[in-house]
Parts: C-alpha cells; structure tokens; sequence
C-alpha cells in the first residue's frame, strides 16, 4: 500500500510541475464528509477561465484518504476583484481503514465558488469559498459526496 502511495504522489507531483504556470497556489482547507487541506494551485487558460489541480489529505475516525482534483473553471467578474466561478473536474484518491483494508476511488463532479482577489487593492491574494459535489464510482462507498472550503491562494 506505502508503495502505491508513493506512485500516486510522484505521478501527481510530476502532473503538477509539469502542468505549472504563473497564477496562483495556496491551501484550500475544507470540511464535508473529511477533515483535511489540500494543496492547491491555479493556472489561467485564456482570459476567463483556469484549471485548478489539488492535492489533499482527509482524515475521519476510522480512515485517511490521500487524493488529487483537477477541476476546469470558467470565471465571472461581478465586480472589481469579486467573481464567481464553476465547472466540472475529477479527482482520484486511496482510502486506507483502521483494519489495514484499502480502496482506490475515482469520482468526477464539479465546482462552484466565490472568491475575491486583492490584487485589485495591491495585495497578491486570493480568498474563495466554494462547494465540491463528486459522484464517487469506485471504492467501497460509491455515490454522491460533497465538501465545502476556503481557499487562500499567493497569486504570482
């Protein structure tokens, strides 16, 4: 199990070097169904929209979950600095339980969010609130699956 973890990091870490630009990375720390953060980066694509691609870790009483999202987001301006955002995406995780029993999960969903960015006030910041339903088809509990979180993301 520690082995396919290890693919799973490296190949999602290769993922996101490759994948870099300059946009914006931070923490996007969630609830729902897990406790857990995740590392998250954006890069934009085009004028109005970006993919955003996370990397987290959740933890309840009984399991942890190590899992990645890439998400494809159009934006729109509601004001200076203020937007709205959505769009569909996947996301690929392992479940480990307490009695060593494990499970590969694939889902796929989507986003929607609000954030606003301080840019426009000189600080290279972004703040958004936003809702992730997934539809898991893989693992031992598939079904609909939802977390909300703030994200603090640098912009660069």
């Amino acid at each position: 199990m520690k082995k396919i973890i290890l693919v799973f990091v490296a190949v999602f870490a290769f993922a996101f070097m490759a994948n870099a630009q300059s946009n914006a990375i931070g923490l996007r720390l969630g609830g729902g169904s897990y406790n857990g953060g995740e590392i998250s980066y954006q890069t934009a694509i085009g004028s109005s929209n970006r993919l955003e691609l996370d990397f987290g870790f959740g933890a309840s009483k009984n399991h942890t979950r190590l899992y990645g999202v890439a998400i494809y987001q159009w934006m729109w301006n509601i004001t200076d600095g203020l937007n709205w955002y959505a769009g569909p995406g996947v996301s690929g995780g392992l479940y480990t339980y307490e009695d060593n029993d494990g499970f590969f999960n694939v889902a796929v969903g989507g986003q929607i969010g609000i954030e606003y960015d301080f840019n426009t006030l000189g600080a290279p910041l972004l703040v958004s609130i936003d809702a992730r339903p997934m539809w898991d088809f893989l693992g031992d509990n598939p079904g609909l699956g939802w977390g909300a979180a703030l994200g603090i993301r640098y912009t660069f």
